[in-house]
Protein backbone atom coordinates (compact mmCIF):
# COMPACT_ATOMS: atom_id res chain seq x y z
CA UNK A 1 0.00 0.00 0.00
CA UNK A 2 1.24 3.48 -0.89
CA UNK A 3 0.66 6.89 0.70
CA UNK A 4 1.03 10.22 -0.75
CA UNK A 5 2.12 13.35 1.11
CA UNK A 6 2.73 17.45 0.22
CA UNK A 7 5.80 18.90 1.32
CA UNK A 8 6.36 22.72 0.56
CA UNK A 9 8.54 21.52 -3.12
CA UNK A 10 5.65 18.90 -3.81
CA UNK A 11 4.38 15.61 -3.02
CA UNK A 12 6.34 11.94 -2.33
CA UNK A 13 4.44 8.69 -2.50
CA UNK A 14 5.44 6.42 0.16
CA UNK A 15 4.78 2.83 1.56
CA UNK A 16 2.64 1.59 4.51
CA UNK A 17 3.65 -1.58 5.46
CA UNK A 18 2.99 -2.45 9.47
CA UNK A 19 1.41 0.71 10.53
CA UNK A 20 4.82 2.54 9.23
CA UNK A 21 5.04 4.71 6.75
CA UNK A 22 8.03 4.95 4.95
CA UNK A 23 9.67 7.72 2.64
CA UNK A 24 12.95 7.38 1.53
CA UNK A 25 15.69 9.64 -0.68
CA UNK A 26 13.37 12.80 -0.73
CA UNK A 27 15.76 15.44 -1.47
CA UNK A 28 16.44 18.35 0.88
CA UNK A 29 18.88 20.69 -1.24
CA UNK A 30 19.89 20.48 -4.81
CA UNK A 31 22.79 18.36 -5.94
CA UNK A 32 26.21 19.86 -5.03
CA UNK A 33 27.65 19.08 -7.97
CA UNK A 34 28.17 21.16 -11.13
CA UNK A 35 27.84 24.85 -10.39
CA UNK A 36 26.64 23.69 -6.95
CA UNK A 37 29.78 22.40 -6.23
CA UNK A 38 32.26 23.13 -2.86
CA UNK A 39 29.19 25.65 -2.55
CA UNK A 40 26.63 26.01 1.04
CA UNK A 41 23.81 23.66 -0.06
CA UNK A 42 21.37 25.44 -2.58
CA UNK A 43 17.35 25.00 -2.61
CA UNK A 44 15.49 22.48 -4.49
CA UNK A 45 13.68 23.06 -7.25
CA UNK A 46 9.85 22.64 -6.82
CA UNK A 47 8.42 19.38 -8.61
CA UNK A 48 5.26 18.41 -10.44
CA UNK A 49 3.02 15.73 -10.08
CA UNK A 50 4.09 13.20 -7.42
CA UNK A 51 7.60 12.36 -6.70
CA UNK A 52 8.45 8.64 -5.78
CA UNK A 53 9.95 8.17 -2.63
CA UNK A 54 10.00 3.89 -2.34
CA UNK A 55 13.63 3.70 -2.51
CA UNK A 56 16.63 4.90 -0.92
CA UNK A 57 18.07 8.10 -3.29
CA UNK A 58 22.07 8.07 -3.61
CA UNK A 59 24.60 8.07 -0.91
CA UNK A 60 27.64 10.50 -1.08
CA UNK A 61 30.66 9.18 -3.19
CA UNK A 62 33.25 8.60 -1.18
CA UNK A 63 37.16 6.57 -1.16
CA UNK A 64 37.98 3.47 -0.67
CA UNK A 65 37.48 2.81 3.45
CA UNK A 66 40.45 0.36 4.38
CA UNK A 67 40.81 -3.28 3.91
CA UNK A 68 41.41 -3.74 7.52
CA UNK A 69 37.47 -2.40 8.36
CA UNK A 70 35.72 -3.45 5.08
CA UNK A 71 36.82 -6.73 4.65
CA UNK A 72 34.99 -7.90 8.37
CA UNK A 73 31.62 -6.19 7.15
CA UNK A 74 31.95 -4.11 10.75
CA UNK A 75 30.29 -1.36 9.38
CA UNK A 76 27.27 -0.87 8.19
CA UNK A 77 25.98 -2.10 5.51
CA UNK A 78 24.77 0.75 2.63
CA UNK A 79 21.56 0.07 0.71
CA UNK A 80 22.27 3.33 -1.81
CA UNK A 81 24.75 3.53 -4.87
CA UNK A 82 27.01 6.80 -5.10
CA UNK A 83 25.16 9.21 -6.98
CA UNK A 84 25.48 13.38 -7.65
CA UNK A 85 21.70 13.66 -6.40
CA UNK A 86 23.02 12.80 -2.41
CA UNK A 87 21.46 15.33 -0.04
CA UNK A 88 18.20 13.50 0.80
CA UNK A 89 16.27 11.78 3.66
CA UNK A 90 14.01 9.08 4.69
CA UNK A 91 11.36 9.49 7.17
CA UNK A 92 9.46 5.92 9.18
CA UNK A 93 6.60 7.53 10.72
CA UNK A 94 3.49 6.21 12.83
CA UNK A 95 1.29 8.60 12.16
CA UNK A 96 0.56 10.86 9.29
CA UNK A 97 -1.09 14.57 9.57
CA UNK A 98 -1.72 16.89 12.00
CA UNK A 99 -0.94 14.59 15.04
CA UNK A 100 2.54 16.37 16.59
CA UNK A 101 4.93 13.44 17.28
CA UNK A 102 8.27 13.56 18.96
CA UNK A 103 11.05 13.76 16.03
CA UNK A 104 14.26 12.14 15.82
CA UNK A 105 17.34 13.14 13.39
CA UNK A 106 19.89 10.25 12.82
CA UNK A 107 23.11 11.74 11.51
CA UNK A 108 25.48 9.07 10.45
CA UNK A 109 28.94 8.54 10.90
CA UNK A 110 32.03 7.49 8.95
CA UNK A 111 35.48 9.73 9.93
CA UNK A 112 33.88 12.63 8.13
CA UNK A 113 35.29 11.07 5.02
CA UNK A 114 33.59 7.36 4.66
CA UNK A 115 29.71 6.29 4.60
CA UNK A 116 27.68 9.84 5.55
CA UNK A 117 24.17 8.20 4.80
CA UNK A 118 20.94 7.38 6.76
CA UNK A 119 20.43 4.50 4.33
CA UNK A 120 21.65 1.45 6.27
CA UNK A 121 19.53 -1.65 7.72
CA UNK A 122 21.44 -0.82 10.71
CA UNK A 123 19.49 2.80 10.88
CA UNK A 124 15.85 1.03 9.68
CA UNK A 125 13.76 3.59 11.67
CA UNK A 126 10.65 1.35 12.17
CA UNK A 127 10.77 0.51 15.34
CA UNK A 128 11.19 4.37 16.42
CA UNK A 129 7.99 4.83 14.37
CA UNK A 130 6.05 1.51 16.02
CA UNK A 131 7.17 3.48 19.69
CA UNK A 132 5.10 6.87 18.19
CA UNK A 133 8.64 8.91 17.03
CA UNK A 134 8.74 10.25 13.86
CA UNK A 135 12.31 8.69 12.54
CA UNK A 136 14.52 10.89 10.17
CA UNK A 137 17.97 9.81 8.84
CA UNK A 138 20.18 12.10 6.55
CA UNK A 139 22.75 12.08 3.84
CA UNK A 140 25.09 14.80 3.98
CA UNK A 141 28.65 15.70 1.89
CA UNK A 142 31.59 14.12 3.31
CA UNK A 143 35.62 13.87 2.45
CA UNK A 144 36.76 17.28 0.13
CA UNK A 145 33.34 17.93 -0.78
CA UNK A 146 32.12 18.20 2.29
CA UNK A 147 34.95 19.78 4.51
CA UNK A 148 37.47 21.53 2.02
CA UNK A 149 38.50 24.67 3.41
CA UNK A 150 38.43 27.18 1.12
CA UNK A 151 39.06 30.47 3.09
CA UNK A 152 36.61 32.22 5.54
CA UNK A 153 32.80 31.20 4.97
CA UNK A 154 34.01 28.84 2.26
CA UNK A 155 33.98 25.70 4.71
CA UNK A 156 32.25 22.97 6.16
CA UNK A 157 29.54 22.49 3.53
CA UNK A 158 29.01 18.92 5.21
CA UNK A 159 27.41 20.75 8.45
CA UNK A 160 25.79 22.92 6.51
CA UNK A 161 24.17 20.16 4.62
CA UNK A 162 23.15 18.89 8.14
CA UNK A 163 21.45 22.33 8.99
CA UNK A 164 19.78 22.01 5.73
CA UNK A 165 18.14 18.77 6.72
CA UNK A 166 16.90 20.16 9.68
CA UNK A 167 15.49 23.52 8.02
CA UNK A 168 13.64 21.04 5.67
CA UNK A 169 12.29 19.07 8.99
CA UNK A 170 10.78 22.53 10.59
CA UNK A 171 9.38 23.19 7.75
CA UNK A 172 7.68 19.73 6.45
CA UNK A 173 7.47 17.04 9.12
CA UNK A 174 4.64 18.32 10.61
CA UNK A 175 2.76 16.86 7.20
CA UNK A 176 4.22 13.75 8.17
CA UNK A 177 2.61 13.52 11.23
CA UNK A 178 6.10 15.25 13.89
CA UNK A 179 6.20 18.12 16.01
CA UNK A 180 8.62 20.74 14.73
CA UNK A 181 8.95 21.74 17.92
CA UNK A 182 10.03 18.80 19.33
CA UNK A 183 13.33 17.67 17.52
CA UNK A 184 16.01 15.45 18.94
CA UNK A 185 19.17 14.83 16.73
CA UNK A 186 21.28 11.76 17.68
CA UNK A 187 24.45 10.47 15.83
CA UNK A 188 27.27 8.19 16.53
CA UNK A 189 31.17 8.75 15.98
CA UNK A 190 31.54 11.60 13.18
CA UNK A 191 27.70 12.11 13.32
CA UNK A 192 28.33 12.84 16.78
CA UNK A 193 30.89 14.80 16.40
CA UNK A 194 28.74 16.86 14.32
CA UNK A 195 26.17 17.08 16.85
CA UNK A 196 28.92 18.43 18.93
CA UNK A 197 29.52 20.78 17.11
CA UNK A 198 25.96 21.49 15.87
CA UNK A 199 25.56 22.79 19.46
CA UNK A 200 28.10 25.19 19.15
CA UNK A 201 26.41 26.63 15.94
CA UNK A 202 24.44 30.12 15.82
CA UNK A 203 23.33 28.93 12.47
CA UNK A 204 21.85 25.27 14.39
CA UNK A 205 20.17 27.42 17.56
CA UNK A 206 16.59 26.51 17.92
CA UNK A 207 16.30 23.96 14.64
CA UNK A 208 16.37 21.04 17.93
CA UNK A 209 15.15 20.55 21.26
CA UNK A 210 17.29 17.64 22.42
CA UNK A 211 20.66 15.97 21.30
CA UNK A 212 22.26 12.78 21.71
CA UNK A 213 25.58 12.31 21.59
CA UNK A 214 27.25 8.38 21.29
CA UNK A 215 30.41 8.09 20.96
CA UNK A 216 31.33 12.04 20.46
CA UNK A 217 31.98 15.49 21.86
CA UNK A 218 32.84 18.75 21.23
CA UNK A 219 36.56 18.68 20.51
CA UNK A 220 37.12 17.68 17.07
CA UNK A 221 37.63 20.54 15.10
CA UNK A 222 40.59 21.74 13.04
CA UNK A 223 42.07 25.49 12.52
CA UNK A 224 41.89 27.41 9.49
CA UNK A 225 45.91 27.33 9.23
CA UNK A 226 45.25 23.73 9.45
CA UNK A 227 43.07 23.01 7.47
CA UNK A 228 44.86 25.10 4.67
CA UNK A 229 47.53 22.83 4.74
CA UNK A 230 44.94 19.69 3.73
CA UNK A 231 43.86 21.74 0.99
CA UNK A 232 47.43 22.57 -0.42
CA UNK A 233 48.29 19.29 -0.02
CA UNK A 234 44.63 17.85 -1.82
CA UNK A 235 45.36 20.58 -4.55
CA UNK A 236 48.99 19.13 -5.08
CA UNK A 237 47.78 15.39 -5.33
CA UNK A 238 45.58 17.06 -7.96
CA UNK A 239 48.16 19.40 -10.02
CA UNK A 240 45.64 22.12 -9.67
CA UNK A 241 45.86 25.42 -7.77
CA UNK A 242 43.89 25.44 -4.22
CA UNK A 243 41.35 27.62 -5.39
CA UNK A 244 37.36 27.07 -5.51
CA UNK A 245 37.22 27.12 -9.08
CA UNK A 246 40.29 24.82 -9.86
CA UNK A 247 39.39 21.94 -7.70
CA UNK A 248 35.61 22.08 -8.46
CA UNK A 249 36.22 21.27 -11.95
CA UNK A 250 38.41 18.23 -11.25
CA UNK A 251 36.51 15.44 -12.11
CA UNK A 252 34.83 13.08 -8.80
CA UNK A 253 36.57 9.68 -9.86
CA UNK A 254 40.15 12.32 -9.43
CA UNK A 255 38.97 13.65 -6.08
CA UNK A 256 38.46 10.26 -4.99
CA UNK A 257 41.70 8.77 -5.99
CA UNK A 258 43.44 12.10 -4.27
CA UNK A 259 41.61 11.80 -1.10
CA UNK A 260 42.82 7.66 -0.64
CA UNK A 261 46.34 8.92 -1.68
CA UNK A 262 46.27 11.67 0.70
CA UNK A 263 45.30 9.25 3.50
CA UNK A 264 47.78 7.20 2.59
CA UNK A 265 50.60 9.82 3.17
CA UNK A 266 49.01 11.11 6.49
CA UNK A 267 48.75 7.14 7.34
CA UNK A 268 52.42 6.66 6.33
CA UNK A 269 53.93 9.90 7.59
CA UNK A 270 51.82 11.29 10.46
CA UNK A 271 54.36 14.41 10.41
CA UNK A 272 52.50 17.50 12.71
CA UNK A 273 54.94 19.73 10.84
CA UNK A 274 53.29 19.09 7.51
CA UNK A 275 49.26 18.37 8.24
CA UNK A 276 49.08 20.22 11.79
CA UNK A 277 48.46 18.62 15.26
CA UNK A 278 44.75 18.10 14.76
CA UNK A 279 44.97 16.12 11.69
CA UNK A 280 47.99 14.00 13.31
CA UNK A 281 46.87 13.53 16.65
CA UNK A 282 42.88 12.57 15.25
CA UNK A 283 43.76 11.05 12.27
CA UNK A 284 41.10 12.95 10.24
CA UNK A 285 42.28 15.10 7.42
CA UNK A 286 38.44 15.97 6.51
CA UNK A 287 36.32 17.42 10.25
CA UNK A 288 34.72 20.64 10.98
CA UNK A 289 37.27 24.06 10.66
CA UNK A 290 36.85 27.10 13.13
CA UNK A 291 36.94 29.09 10.45
CA UNK A 292 35.68 32.24 12.47
CA UNK A 293 32.02 32.52 10.63
CA UNK A 294 30.42 29.33 10.15
CA UNK A 295 32.14 28.06 13.09
CA UNK A 296 33.07 30.93 15.19
CA UNK A 297 35.88 29.37 17.65
CA UNK A 298 36.42 26.25 19.22
CA UNK A 299 33.03 23.58 19.84
CA UNK A 300 33.92 22.88 23.71
CA UNK A 301 34.75 26.39 24.06
CA UNK A 302 31.50 27.40 22.99
CA UNK A 303 29.43 25.00 24.56
CA UNK A 304 31.64 26.07 28.30
CA UNK A 305 30.67 29.44 27.34
CA UNK A 306 27.41 28.69 27.46
CA UNK A 307 26.38 27.50 23.53
CA UNK A 308 23.48 24.97 23.60
CA UNK A 309 22.98 25.55 27.01
CA UNK A 310 18.97 25.44 25.87
CA UNK A 311 18.94 21.66 24.52
CA UNK A 312 18.68 18.78 26.97
CA UNK A 313 21.38 16.46 25.74
CA UNK A 314 22.62 12.77 26.21
CA UNK A 315 26.26 11.82 25.63
CA UNK A 316 28.22 8.35 25.78
CA UNK A 317 30.62 5.99 25.26
CA UNK A 318 31.49 2.49 25.06
CA UNK A 319 33.96 1.32 27.55
CA UNK A 320 36.20 -0.33 24.68
CA UNK A 321 36.10 2.55 21.62
CA UNK A 322 39.40 1.56 19.77
CA UNK A 323 39.10 -2.06 19.92
CA UNK A 324 37.03 -1.88 16.41
CA UNK A 325 40.61 -0.08 15.24
CA UNK A 326 42.79 -2.29 17.08
CA UNK A 327 41.46 -6.11 16.75
CA UNK A 328 39.89 -7.01 13.36
CA UNK A 329 43.65 -6.90 11.75
CA UNK A 330 45.26 -7.72 14.46
CA UNK A 331 47.37 -4.74 14.97
CA UNK A 332 46.61 -4.76 18.69
CA UNK A 333 48.83 -7.78 19.43
CA UNK A 334 51.74 -5.92 17.19
CA UNK A 335 51.87 -3.34 19.87
CA UNK A 336 55.40 -3.07 22.34
CA UNK A 337 55.87 -1.47 25.67
CA UNK A 338 58.10 1.02 24.04
CA UNK A 339 54.74 1.39 21.31
CA UNK A 340 52.42 2.00 24.39
CA UNK A 341 55.08 4.73 26.43
CA UNK A 342 55.34 6.25 23.29
CA UNK A 343 51.69 7.03 22.94
CA UNK A 344 50.83 8.06 26.57
CA UNK A 345 54.14 10.45 26.32
CA UNK A 346 52.14 11.94 22.70
CA UNK A 347 48.94 12.26 24.64
CA UNK A 348 50.75 14.59 27.42
CA UNK A 349 50.65 12.42 30.27
CA UNK A 350 53.64 10.54 32.75
CA UNK A 351 54.51 7.14 31.30
CA UNK A 352 55.23 5.61 34.68
CA UNK A 353 52.16 6.79 36.74
CA UNK A 354 50.21 6.87 34.03
CA UNK A 355 50.90 2.92 32.44
CA UNK A 356 50.56 1.65 36.79
CA UNK A 357 46.75 3.45 36.81
CA UNK A 358 45.37 1.40 34.09
CA UNK A 359 47.64 -1.70 35.08
CA UNK A 360 46.01 -1.50 38.22
CA UNK A 361 42.40 -0.83 36.45
CA UNK A 362 43.36 -3.51 33.99
CA UNK A 363 45.31 -6.77 35.43
CA UNK A 364 46.81 -9.07 32.93
CA UNK A 365 46.44 -6.51 30.14
CA UNK A 366 48.52 -6.69 27.57
CA UNK A 367 50.41 -3.56 25.67
CA UNK A 368 47.61 -3.79 23.53
CA UNK A 369 45.07 -3.82 25.41
CA UNK A 370 46.65 -0.95 27.35
CA UNK A 371 46.98 0.92 24.46
CA UNK A 372 43.33 0.35 23.51
CA UNK A 373 41.94 1.77 27.09
CA UNK A 374 44.17 4.71 27.22
CA UNK A 375 43.23 5.57 23.44
CA UNK A 376 39.64 5.05 24.11
CA UNK A 377 40.22 7.57 27.13
CA UNK A 378 42.07 10.03 25.16
CA UNK A 379 39.80 10.22 21.47
CA UNK A 380 36.21 9.39 23.12
CA UNK A 381 35.46 8.84 27.11
CA UNK A 382 37.46 11.90 28.41
CA UNK A 383 36.10 14.30 25.76
CA UNK A 384 32.49 13.08 26.08
CA UNK A 385 32.88 13.60 29.86
CA UNK A 386 34.14 17.14 29.31
CA UNK A 387 31.27 18.07 27.01
CA UNK A 388 29.08 16.93 29.71
CA UNK A 389 30.93 18.88 32.67
CA UNK A 390 30.53 21.90 30.20
CA UNK A 391 26.99 21.67 29.29
CA UNK A 392 25.85 20.07 33.29
CA UNK A 393 26.54 23.95 34.37
CA UNK A 394 23.48 25.15 31.91
CA UNK A 395 19.55 24.65 33.10
CA UNK A 396 18.88 22.06 30.59
CA UNK A 397 18.99 18.47 31.41
CA UNK A 398 22.29 16.27 30.98
CA UNK A 399 22.81 12.81 30.87
CA UNK A 400 25.62 10.51 30.84
CA UNK A 401 25.77 6.93 29.67
CA UNK A 402 28.30 4.40 28.92
CA UNK A 403 27.76 0.86 27.10
CA UNK A 404 29.34 -2.43 28.56
CA UNK A 405 27.90 -5.13 27.02
CA UNK A 406 30.89 -7.00 25.27
CA UNK A 407 30.64 -8.43 21.49
CA UNK A 408 31.80 -12.24 21.12
CA UNK A 409 33.13 -11.50 17.93
CA UNK A 410 36.67 -12.06 17.47
CA UNK A 411 36.34 -14.25 20.36
CA UNK A 412 35.31 -11.85 22.51
CA UNK A 413 38.25 -9.34 21.68
CA UNK A 414 36.47 -6.74 20.06
CA UNK A 415 34.33 -6.01 23.07
CA UNK A 416 32.56 -2.90 23.79
CA UNK A 417 33.83 -1.70 20.37
CA UNK A 418 33.15 1.31 18.48
CA UNK A 419 29.49 1.19 16.84
CA UNK A 420 28.45 -1.27 18.98
CA UNK A 421 25.71 0.70 20.55
CA UNK A 422 23.84 1.38 17.12
CA UNK A 423 21.61 -1.71 16.56
CA UNK A 424 20.55 -1.53 20.23
CA UNK A 425 19.70 2.22 20.16
CA UNK A 426 17.50 1.43 16.64
CA UNK A 427 16.39 -2.40 17.95
CA UNK A 428 17.63 -3.62 14.49
CA UNK A 429 19.43 -6.96 15.65
CA UNK A 430 19.22 -9.33 13.13
CA UNK A 431 21.03 -10.91 10.22
CA UNK A 432 22.36 -7.63 9.16
CA UNK A 433 24.31 -7.08 12.13
CA UNK A 434 26.09 -10.68 13.07
CA UNK A 435 29.22 -9.27 12.04
CA UNK A 436 29.75 -6.93 14.96
CA UNK A 437 27.27 -8.01 17.07
CA UNK A 438 27.36 -11.84 16.64
CA UNK A 439 24.21 -14.56 16.49
CA UNK A 440 22.65 -13.78 19.61
CA UNK A 441 23.51 -10.48 20.84
CA UNK A 442 20.64 -9.41 24.38
CA UNK A 443 17.60 -8.53 23.07
CA UNK A 444 16.65 -7.06 26.41
CA UNK A 445 19.47 -4.95 26.24
CA UNK A 446 18.26 -3.25 22.86
CA UNK A 447 14.87 -3.28 24.38
CA UNK A 448 16.29 -0.88 27.11
CA UNK A 449 18.77 1.47 25.22
CA UNK A 450 15.69 2.20 22.79
CA UNK A 451 13.13 2.49 25.45
CA UNK A 452 15.63 4.95 27.07
CA UNK A 453 16.20 7.25 23.44
CA UNK A 454 12.72 7.11 22.95
CA UNK A 455 11.43 8.55 26.48
CA UNK A 456 14.05 11.25 25.80
CA UNK A 457 12.81 12.51 22.86
CA UNK A 458 9.22 12.10 23.74
CA UNK A 459 9.70 14.42 27.65
CA UNK A 460 13.51 14.80 28.13
CA UNK A 461 13.74 11.86 30.75
CA UNK A 462 15.87 9.13 29.73
CA UNK A 463 15.04 7.31 33.29
CA UNK A 464 18.18 7.72 35.25
CA UNK A 465 19.62 10.65 37.24
CA UNK A 466 20.86 13.51 35.72
CA UNK A 467 24.61 14.17 35.50
CA UNK A 468 26.27 16.71 37.70
CA UNK A 469 30.04 17.51 38.38
CA UNK A 470 29.34 16.25 42.23
CA UNK A 471 28.46 12.71 41.67
CA UNK A 472 28.79 11.90 37.98
CA UNK A 473 25.99 9.88 38.06
CA UNK A 474 26.43 7.50 34.21
CA UNK A 475 23.69 4.71 33.26
CA UNK A 476 25.57 1.31 32.21
CA UNK A 477 24.10 -0.28 29.72
CA UNK A 478 24.46 -4.07 29.65
CA UNK A 479 22.61 -7.24 30.26
CA UNK A 480 21.88 -5.93 33.71
CA UNK A 481 21.77 -1.84 33.17
CA UNK A 482 22.81 0.15 36.34
CA UNK A 483 23.91 3.42 37.91
CA UNK A 484 27.36 3.96 38.82
CA UNK A 485 28.95 6.88 39.72
CA UNK A 486 31.96 8.47 38.60
CA UNK A 487 33.35 5.33 36.98
CA UNK A 488 36.67 4.65 36.36
CA UNK A 489 37.67 7.73 38.49
CA UNK A 490 41.45 7.05 38.78
CA UNK A 491 41.98 7.04 35.07
CA UNK A 492 39.64 10.02 34.50
CA UNK A 493 41.75 11.88 36.90
CA UNK A 494 44.80 11.45 35.33
CA UNK A 495 43.65 13.02 32.20
CA UNK A 496 43.06 16.49 34.72
CA UNK A 497 44.52 19.64 32.69
CA UNK A 498 46.02 17.68 29.77
CA UNK A 499 44.23 18.87 26.10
Amino acid sequence: MNTVVKTRCGEVRGSVADGVNTFKGIPYAAPPFGANRLRPPQPVAPWSGVREALAFGPKPPYPPIPPQIQEQELLPPETADPGEDCLNLNIWSPELGSVRRPVMVWIPGGMFEYHGTGASPWYDGSRFARDGIVCVTINYRIGADGFLYLGEGNANFGLLDQIAALEWVRDNIAAFGGDPGNVTIFGESAGALSIGTLLSMPRAEGLFRRAIVQSGSAHHAMSAATAKRVTESLAEKLGVEATRETIAAVPLDRMLEAQAALRADLVTYPDPERWGIEVVTSMLPWQPVVDGKIIPARPIDRVVAGAGGGVDLIVGTNVDETRLFLVPGGAIDQVTAEALAAAVMAYGLPVESTLAAYRAAYPNASAGDLLSAVQTDWYWRIPAIRLADAHAKSASATYMYELAWRSPQFNGLLGACHAIDIAFVFDTLGKATEPLWGTDPPQQLADTMHAAWVAFATNGDCGWPKYDLSRRATMRFDTESEVVDDPRSAERALWEGVR
